[in-house]
This record gives structure tokens, sequence and C-alpha cells, in this order.
């Protein structure tokens, strides 16, 4: 094979070592871009449809603000001790490296297996719902339009995103840093509408804004699901540190910066939903942006839907990078098929991760609705980050002499720790349903893969012939760690 090197901003690079080609991750992404991919994944559609399920479980305007001032917190604690972690193990990985490092490889193995077949592809689907029903809402004015509708704009959504992912990596980038843009000024149209609308005083909807108010642990815990779901990639550039210049610094600054911007424009914004539409207007509303541009907008109201589209698709993409990388990853450690740990011998990008990480993301699509589908995942999410975050506790207590060019106050992850419980067992104690049941045998399923597998290595003979087989037909080799 000949030497193949590229030049892009973030993807896989060939390199000669010890007489054969292999694959590393290029250190090419640097503050701004890292703060691109948490602010431009951070923002994409929960703010654009959590809002009505917020308020709908908390009762009434003030609470459902009080959330989504918490979520912002809490959100950026848990960024903070997470970039603890980054600059201590410089591996790209996210929670799953984490875990490997400090509980080994079956917890990890459980978390690899629940994410990679159901939690990131429920994420991808859950943002791809949400740009399908606000690309096609402005063909259905008035009226909700039809489910196959929507679910076949979120797979074609998918599938586009699977083909920009698989081509380029420097293609990918470029659509996410070109959409955040939009999606930051679709977000400050709308917070400069709801400030005009306050200064010409609208302020019915904060007149006994406190009223009703829901003080129930279960209610308040499912609004944190849906607050907390507008804030999903908090955590995604701690998934490519293997990419990042200076890890140890440009990892807790672009979170410094990004998380604060977007908490402030978040609030903003349902500031101003609340200036345009009264509580009971705003839960009958299925796309809360598009209602709030025919109430402020008008005729320029489609603005809105095109920008929300455009805004969701940005996230959808930077979700489903990640996701990618997370399967790409754990098939690297050995906890997933081999095929998924390599990359394009042209392209440089893990294609069978992503096409595999589509796959998913298409099946969830078919029986789920946004709202299931936020629930389910931040269940099983703050499961997870609960466990990583008692891993930098372990790393702090037991072995405070390991180098870190950055560390946070312990009282953070212990109130993430304490937050992760209480959102896990919440819903469970004040309203228990089978589905969080499932969810658990789901997990805990992973056992029986785990051992005959991963353990004891009990792989079916043919499994060598059909990885090789696919090796020659999707043109993918192994890729290496990048890694000081």
């Amino acid at each position: 094979m000949t030497e193949r090197r590229t030049a892009g901003s973030s993807g896989l690079a060939a390199e000669r070592n010890k007489g054969m080609e292999t694959l590393r991750l290029k250190r090419e992404v640097g503050l701004i871009s890292a703060m691109s991919l948490i602010a431009g994944t951070m923002i994409g559609s929960g703010i654009f449809m959590s809002p009505e399920w917020v308020l709908y479980h908390m009762g009434s305007p003030a609470g459902s603000l009080i959330i989504w001032a918490a979520c912002g917190l809490l959100v950026m604690f848990a960024a903070l001790s997470y970039a603890e972690l980054g600059t201590i193990i410089k591996e790209s990985g996210g929670e799953y490296i984490y875990i490997l490092r400090n509980f080994g490889s079956f917890p990890a193995f459980l978390f690899a297996y629940t994410s990679v077949i159901m939690v990131r592809p429920a994420s991808v689907a859950g943002v791809s719902l949400s740009f399908a029903e606000y690309a096609v809402a402005p063909f259905y004015p008035g009226c909700s339009p039809p489910q196959v509708l929507v679910k076949c704009t979120a797979a074609t959504c998918i599938l586009l995103l699977t083909v920009i992912n698989c081509l380029n990596v420097k293609l990918a980038t470029s659509v996410m840093n070109v959409f955040t843009a939009a999606k930051l000024l679709a977000l400050l149209v709308i917070a400069v509408g709801g400030i005009v609308l306050l200064i010409n005083g609208q302020t019915q909807s904060f007149q006994n804004a406190f009223q009703n108010t829901t003080a129930g642990i279960g209610p308040v815990g499912v609004a944190f699901y849906q607050g907390l779901w507008s804030y999903d990639g908090w955590n995604n550039l701690n998934y490519v540190t293997e990419e990042l210049k200076k890890p140890e610094v440009t990892l807790p600054r672009a979170v410094m910066i990004a998380i604060p911007l977007v908490t402030c424009l978040y609030l903003l914004v349902n500031v101003s939903y609340f200036a345009a539409m009264t509580p009971a207007e705003l839960l009958s509303s299925g796309a809360v942006a598009v209602s709030w541009g025919n109430k402020v907008l008008g005729s320029w109201a489609w603005l809105i839907s095109l920008a929300v589209a455009i805004s969701t698709f940005g996230s959808a993409n930077g979700t489903f990078f990640s996701g990618g990388r997370m399967c790409y990853i754990a098939a690297r450690e050995g906890h997933m098929p081999d095929i998924l740990s390599m990359a394009h011998v042209r392209c440089f990008t893990p294609s069978p991760a992503l096409i595999f990480t589509s796959a998913m993301s298409l099946l969830m699509i078919i029986p789920g609705n946004f709202s299931s589908i936020v629930n389910f995942f931040s269940f099983v999410a703050w499961i997870f980050y609960g466990t990583t975050i008692a891993g930098l506790l372990y790393l702090k207590i037991k072995k405070p002499e390991l180098p870190r060019a950055y560390k946070v106050p312990i009282f953070m992850p212990i109130i993430i720790l304490i937050a992760s419980v209480y959102l896990v067992l919440a819903p469970i104690i004040d309203q228990p349903q089978m589905e969080f049941f499932y969810v658990i045998l789901f997990i805990l399923s992973g056992v029986i893969v785990y051992f005959p597998l991963v353990h004891f290595k009990c792989h079916p003979r043919f499994l060598p012939g059909v990885t090789l087989h696919l090796q020659l037909l999707l043109e993918v080799a192994p890729a290496a760690k990048n890694v000081n």
C-alpha cells in the first residue's frame, strides 16, 4: 500500500510507522472549533421543542425558568469535571474511556454496549425527529403533519448525515460550523423579539408566575430530563480529545466559554416564548418556535421554520459525529467487532462505525416519538454520567499525585453525583413505568454478551472471514491511537 496523508482539519491521517501504514487522528481542533463543537451540538432540537414539556411538568413559567437555569448550572459543573478527567486521561472516547481506565473492562463494556446500540442512536433519532417536525411544519399550517411523513423525513436526514460523515471529515465539521452560525442567529432573533415584546408591555405570563408550580419529585425529575436534553452535547469534546490541540488548555477553556453562552441564550429564548404566548398556548404548540414566529413575525414566520430546521440538522450532524466516534473507540479497545474500529483508506473516516450508528438510529425512529426518546435517553445517560463522575472522585481521593493541568473543587463532582442519583431514581420512585425496567434489563443483558464474546473471546469461526470481506467491501483498515 502507498503512503497517504490528508490536510483535513479534523480527519484521520495516514503515516508510515515501522514500515507499515497506520491511520491516526490528527491534532487539528483548536479553541474556536472546540467551542463550535460544544455549542453547535448543544443548540439543536431541545430549545425549540422541550420548553412546552418543561412547562407541562413544572406547571408554571417561573418554575420552568428555574429548571432551565438549574440545568445550565448542573451541566457547567459536569463539563468542568469532565475537563479535569480529559486532562488526566488524554484519550478520545468520553465516558467510555474514563470508565474503562478507572473501573475496568466490564463496566466500560456495559456503557459501550448500551451507548452504541441504544443511547447514541436514540440521541440521533430524537434530534432528527425534531428536524423533521420543523422541516414539514410549514406545509401543514394549523394542524399536525402525518407521523409517517415526519419519520420518513427524519430517516432521510440520518442517511444524508451518514453520507456526509463517511465521505469527508472536513466536510462534516464545515457543515457543523456553518450551521452553528445559523442557529445562533435564530436564537438571537427570538431573544431580541422577546425583549421588544416585554418593552411593549406583554408581561401577562409573568404575573403570578409561580402559580400552579409542581413540587413532586417525579415531575421535577422528568422536567430536568426535558431541559437537560437541550443541553446535551456538553460532553462531546471529550469524545475527540485525541484531536485537540493542547487538550489540557483547550478543553476547559472551550467549556468555560461555550456553556455559559448557551445557558444565557436559552433563558432569553424561554422568556421570549412566554412573552409571546400564554402558558396554555405554549402547551398546545407542537413546535414552539414556529408558534412564536406566527405570533411575532407574521408572514415571515417561515424563516423560523427554516432556521430551526437548519439548526437541528447541524446538531444532528454533531451528535452523529460523536456517536460514530463512540462506536469506533469501543471497537478499538476490543469491546465491539473489529470492523467497527477501522477507517476508510482514502476518505480517512471511521465509516463502518458511522454506518452502524446510522442503522441503529433508523431503527430507533420507527417506534419512537420525541418525548419518549428524550426520557429514555436522559435516564440511561445519567446512570453513566454519575459513574464517570464517581471515577473522578476516585482519582481525586486515591490518586491525588497524578499530574493535572486543570482541577475543579471537589464539591462540583459531588453535586453532579448527587444529581445523577436523583435523576435516575426520582422518576422510578414517583411514577414507576415498565419502560425504565426494560432499560435496566437491557443494560444488564450486556452480561450475557460480555463474558463469552469479550472476556473469554469465544468468537464464531466465520467472524474473521466476514470481517475480511467487509474490509474489502468498505475499503477500510485498522486505525491506531494518537496519544502522547
